[in-house]
């Protein structure tokens, strides 16, 4: 059975790090943030459609990364963060995601303990777009009851701080 840990939260807390790393110490595939990848490629004027497309993205790359039958699976971000960007962007939730299920068994949620970065595809860099983006990513978990954790500290100590809490979890 795949043990499914997700990256969530906030722009620039060091989730794509931090998935990489994880995945190097558990031995896990890795989904990548199909958002971002998106953002470079069309731009971050995103409306509905491109939101939906990007939902549309997370979902084929998961299932073609559980069809290898990992025994660990690190997603960076997944359609529960794209429910995120509509409310930040459109003011809405979109109602295909809403129906989403394959939710993973742990979000590792890094804390906004990083600096914030521009990096061409960030659009929430002041400290209260930081804290209402992180709030709005929150509240999805916590609506649908997920299990979740923070993850803070820099470098090796984040590292860390990620595993305790995945072995706390049950899933180590």
């Amino acid at each position: 059975m795949t043990r499914h840990i997700c990256l969530h939260g906030a722009e620039s807390t060091g989730k794509s790090t931090l998935a990489a790393r994880l995945a190097l110490r558990l031995g896990a595939l890795v989904v990548p943030e199909y958002g971002r990848t998106y953002a470079e490629a069309n731009g971050t004027d995103l409306d509905e459609v491109d939101l939906l497309a990007i939902f549309d993205g997370h979902v084929a790359a998961t299932k073609l990364a559980l069809d290898q039958h990992p025994d660990w699976l690190i997603s960076d971000t997944d359609p529960l963060m794209t429910q995120a960007w509509a409310i930040m962007l459109l003011g809405r939730r979109l109602p295909e995601i809403d129906l989403w299920d394959d939710v993973a068994d742990l979000y590792l949620v890094p804390a906004m303990d990083l600096p914030w970065q521009e990096d061409g595809t960030r659009l929430f860099g002041s400290d209260l777009a930081r804290r209402q983006f992180m709030d709005v990513a929150l509240g999805e978990l916590d609506r649908r009851k997920l299990k979740w954790a923070w993850v803070e500290g820099e470098g090796d100590v984040r590292l860390q701080s990620a595993l305790a809490v995945v072995d706390a979890a049950g899933l180590g």
